[in-house]
C-alpha cells in the first residue's frame, strides 16, 4: 500500500477489507489522469492473488510479485487501445473469457483502463457478467470519467475516488524522481498539476517544450485570427480530456508569459513575446479566463467537444 502516496482514508479502508478478506468483485477507480488509479489496480490485483493470509498484499509472495511485474496469468487487461472506443466485440470476448477458470490464481481479474471509454454496447455486454459473475471473477474498471458509465454499472461497483496529494508528499515524491530540479520548479509542478502526481512528472518530464497546438495558438491569437482559432478547435474536439487538459493548462501558461512580456518582463517562450507584442493585457486576461472556466468545465466532465466550442466563442470574444 506504500506505493499510493495520499489517499490515508482510502487506504485504512481498503486495508480492512483485506484483513477480512472482504473484497468486492467489482471496483470503480475514479480520478483524473496521475492520480494513482494504475497504482491502485495494482494493489488491489496483488492483494486479490496474494497468499499471505491476512497481511495482504505481502509485496514478496510469488503471485503478488507477478502481479507487480505484470506477468500474472490471471490479471488481464481489456482494452483495444488503437481505436478510440471500447468495442462491444473487446468486451464480449473478455466475457466469453470469464467462464474459463483461473490459471493458477485465486481469482480472475478484469482490468479496463479506460472504461468511460466502452460505448454502450460494450457496457451493457459488460453488465450482464457483472451481475452474476462467477465466485472467482472480478472487475477494476480505471476511469476519468465516472459519469460516463452506465448508472446500472455504478451501482454494482464500489467507488475508490483518487484525491489530489498535499504540496509536502507530492514535492518529496517529485524530489525523489527528479533530484537535480530545484524546490520552487517541483512547487510549481504540484500547482500546475492540481496536486496530481503523475501529472506533476509529466510537466517536469516535458520541461520547456511547447505542444504544436500551442504554438498554433499563439500565432492565430497574437493575429486575432478567429477562422484560425476554429480551425484549430475542431480537431480538438475529438481529443480525451486527459489529452486536452494539458494543452489547455499550457495555454494559460503562454498566456500568463505574455501578460509578463506587457510589463516589461523577458517571457522565457517566443510564442509568449509574440502574444505580448500585440495584444492587450486585458486580451490576455480574458483569454486565460476563457480557458480556466474551460478546465472547470473538463474536470466537471463535460465532453471535449462542448468545452472546444465554447472555446471557439469565449476566445475569439476575448477582447
Amino acid at each position: 500500500m506504500q506505493t499510493l502516496l495520499g489517499n490515508e482514508r482510502l487506504k485504512t479502508a481498503l486495508a480492512a477489507a483485506f484483513a477480512a478478506d472482504k473484497l468486492s468483485h467489482c471496483y470503480l477507480l475514479a480520478g483524473p489522469p496521475g492520480s494513482g488509479k494504475h497504482t491502485l489496480a495494482r494493489i488491489l490485483s496483488a492483494a486479490m492473488q496474494c497468499s499471505a493470509g491476512s497481511r495482504r498484499p505481502c509485496g514478496t509472495c510469488l503471485p503478488c510479485r507477478k502481479v507487480l511485474d505484470g506477468v500474472h496469468p490471471d490479471v488481464i487487461t481489456v482494452d483495444a487501445p488503437e481505436k478510440k472506443t471500447v468495442t462491444v466485440e473487446t468486451v464480449r470476448r473478455a466475457r466469453a473469457d470469464v467462464y474459463v477458470k483461473p490459471n493458477e490464481g485465486r481469482r480472475k481479474i478484469y482490468l479496463f483502463p479506460r472504461a468511460q471509454d466502452m460505448n454502450p454496447a460494450a457496457q451493457n455486454a459488460l453488465l450482464k457478467v457483472i451481475e452474476e459473475p462467477p465466485d472467482y471473477a472480478a472487475f477494476l474498471l480505471l476511469t476519468d470519467a465516472a459519469e460516463r458509465l452506465l448508472p446500472t454499472i455504478r451501482s454494482r461497483a464500489v467507488t475508490l475516488q483518487l484525491s489530489p496529494l498535499s504540496e509536502p508528499v507530492c514535492v518529496e515524491a517529485l524530489r525523489r524522481r527528479f533530484p537535480d530540479k530545484p524546490r520552487e520548479a517541483l512547487a510549481d509542478a504540484w500547482v500546475r498539476s492540481g496536486g496530481f502526481l503523475g501529472q506533476a512528472e509529466q510537466l517536469l518530464t516535458e520541461g520547456e517544450a511547447l505542444a504544436g497546438e500551442t504554438l498554433r495558438f499563439a500565432d492565430c491569437f497574437a493575429g486575432r485570427d478567429p477562422l484560425g482559432l476554429t480551425e484549430l478547435l475542431v480537431p480538438m474536439e475529438r481529443l480525451r480530456s486527459e489529452q486536452l487538459l494539458p494543452l489547455l493548462r499550457q495555454w494559460t501558461e503562454v498566456l500568463s508569459q505574455a501578460m509578463q512580456v506587457r510589463v516589461g518582463l523577458p517571457g522565457k517562450w517566443e510564442a509568449a513575446r509574440k502574444i505580448g507584442r500585440s495584444r492587450t493585457t486585458a486580451d490576455c486576461l480574458n483569454a486565460v479566463r476563457s480557458l480556466q472556466r474551460a478546465e472547470e468545465l473538463l474536470q466537471g466532465n463535460v465532453l471535449p467537444g462542448s468545452v472546444c466550442g465554447a472555446l471557439q466563442v469565449w476566445l475569439n470574444s476575448a477582447e
